[in-house]
């Protein structure tokens, strides 16, 4: 059974996804959670929490994709694709992962972790998050040179995010990232 904080995450989750954060009220979050509003600020201390909660949320769900695209047995190669592959999926899917990751945020959203918090918390943005990539992929490769090609492909996918291809889904980024490497004395 989820706790309390969990199911109220579930509904401002889903609201968010139904409408702008502006109009995300929170008596309809605590009604839709199941519990009642001073639940909810027990919880979170108001929208501001609550929306910085989201957000914290948002970003494990990517760093928990990225340990299973890291996770199997595999080559390299295979595993790196495989992260940039969920990079550009799950910034598709969803608005709060692809503005943690691009740094780009708009008034639909909840305010960005770092902005209106605490002094001393870290703020989440691209570079937490490219920075969590790697160390995390250090762990699971056992390299830094590895690492420092996660993350290469990690900044890859980021533009492709930025400046996608014509044709969206066409596979483009996955065929770029499989190519053997080209380098001007190989040619």
């Amino acid at each position: 059974m989820p706790t309390a904080r969990e199911s109220l995450l579930e509904a401002a989750g889903a609201a968010l996804s139904a409408r702008p954060w502006p109009a995300v009220r929170m008596v309809e979050v605590a009604a839709a959670a199941g519990v009642s509003r001073q639940t909810l600020y027990n919880e979170f201390a108001g929208k501001a929490g609550l929306g910085h909660a989201l957000v914290r949320r948002e970003a494990a769900w990517y760093l928990d994709g990225v340990d299973r695209a890291l996770g199997p047995p595999a080559a390299t190669a295979e595993r790196l694709a495989a992260v940039a592959e969920w990079t550009v999926r799950a910034a598709r899917a969803r608005p709060l992962v692809r503005a943690l990751l691009t740094g780009c945020w708009n008034g639909n959203l909840p305010v960005p972790a770092g902005q209106g918090v605490r002094p001393g918390v870290p703020a989440l943005g691209p570079a937490e998050l490219v920075r969590s990539v790697r160390e995390r992929a250090d762990g699971a490769l056992g390299s830094g040179e590895a690492a420092q090609r996660c993350e290469l492909a990690v900044r890859l996918a980021l533009s492709y995010l930025i400046a996608p291809a014509a044709q969206p889904g066409s596979g483009e980024l996955l065929r770029l990232l499989n190519e053997p490497n080209r380098t001007a004395g190989g040619r």
